[in-house]
């Protein structure tokens, strides 16, 4: 700790998870009492605004990491894999939101409102899950406690954010090109997403006909909620939609869950906002979850197929919640706990 607050980097700071971190950390009025943005070499000296001041990016070097407090990570598996360890040897408890640690047995994946007690045993990593997971988790740990879970049928509807910007202006460039008689090219995708709907999001490991992407949902819902006996069945869709991923949600329960019962207890939930009423056209919508923090949960119904199971529509939006808002909640939570440093 340097000051009235901490020193803190944001390695991938250029990138829309980045941008979106050092945002939320203004806005949540977090303790920093020096930021350092960190990016690639191709960003060198490239400058950002943050907070009334100009910071200058930089480079991870064995000489620019050192001395930093805490350090939220979203700059891309390759590069967590190689400077993660080297932060943490020199000191800093980094928060990750790469694939790349989330399934290791020593590090902790956390979602602040489900499992904040897994900090406890961290070695200096803690791990932010895939976004898809993450809001899915925030609805389903309340009735997880209440009723426990015993399969789920997750149907996702993910925004090309979670590709990154150079998607989000495919989609757009698709879009212009279409509606003014002009071919869409495709180089982000295997298609074009543009008025289109792609049953692949992520993409084929070798030998494998589920995509990374839904192998994340399948693991990491096991590994958060501590439970290796639920059966997880996912397709996950990417849609022509900037920002907030959605869900369908089928959760078979192990103990018998009315969907009153589930909405009384999705209404009570840190994190969770219920819209609930489909006859009136009231439902979660992912142009009414961007820009904020919540998870959203609606269309809350009896399975007619299953009186065991009942049917959910999760939305978030998936650069907030799904990424940076659950990494600066998790800072937070390291700072709330005494745990910033401390390794067990």
């Amino acid at each position: 700790m340097s000051g009235d607050g901490y020193r803190v980097g944001v390695l991938g700071a250029t990138g829309l998870v980045g941008s979106t971190i050092l945002g939320l950390l203004t806005e949540r009025d977090f303790p920093v009492a020096e930021l350092v943005p960190f990016a690639s070499e191709r960003s060198a000296g490239k400058t950002l605004e943050w907070n009334g001041s100009v910071l200058e990016c930089r480079v991870p070097s064995e000489e620019t990491i050192q001395g930093f407090d805490l350090v939220l990570s979203s700059a891309g598996g390759a590069v967590s894999a190689e400077w993660a360890p080297k932060f943490v040897a020199a000191g800093t408890t980094i928060v990750d939101n790469t694939s790349h640690w989330r399934m290791h047995d020593d590090v902790p994946l956390v979602v602040a409102e489900v499992n904040p007690e897994a900090l406890e045993g961290h070695h200096g990593i803690v791990a932010n899950p895939n976004c898809s997971t993450m809001q899915m988790m925030v609805a389903l740990k309340p009735l997880y406690d209440e009723a426990g879970i015993k399969r789920l049928v997750v149907s996702t509807y993910q925004a090309v954010s979670g590709t990154g910007k150079a998607a989000i202006d495919e989609l757009n460039e698709q879009a212009h090109a279409i509606l003014h008689g002009q071919e869409a090219r495709a180089s982000i995708y295997p298609h074009q997403i543009a008025f289109n709907v792609l049953p692949q999001a992520g993409s084929f490991p070798a030998g494998d006909d589920h995509t990374d992407e839904e192998r994340k949902l399948i693991n990491e819902t096991r590994k958060i909620l501590g439970d290796q006996e639920i059966r997880v069945s996912a397709t996950c869709v990417r849609v022509p939609v900037a920002t907030g991923h959605s869900e369908a949600v089928n959760v078979e329960t192990r103990e018998p869950l009315s969907p009153e019962r589930a909405r009384e207890l999705l209404a009570a939930a840190p994190g969770v906002t219920v819209v609930d009423d489909p006859a009136a056209g009231r439902y979660p919508m992912a142009i009414d979850a961007a820009g904020k923090d919540d998870v959203f949960v609606g269309r809350i119904r009896r399975d007619p197929g299953n009186e065991s199971a009942i049917d959910l529509f999760v939305v978030s939006d998936n650069l907030r919640k799904g990424a940076a808002t659950n990494a600066v909640q998790v800072a937070e939570l390291l700072i709330e706990r005494d745990l910033l440093g401390k390794r067990d």
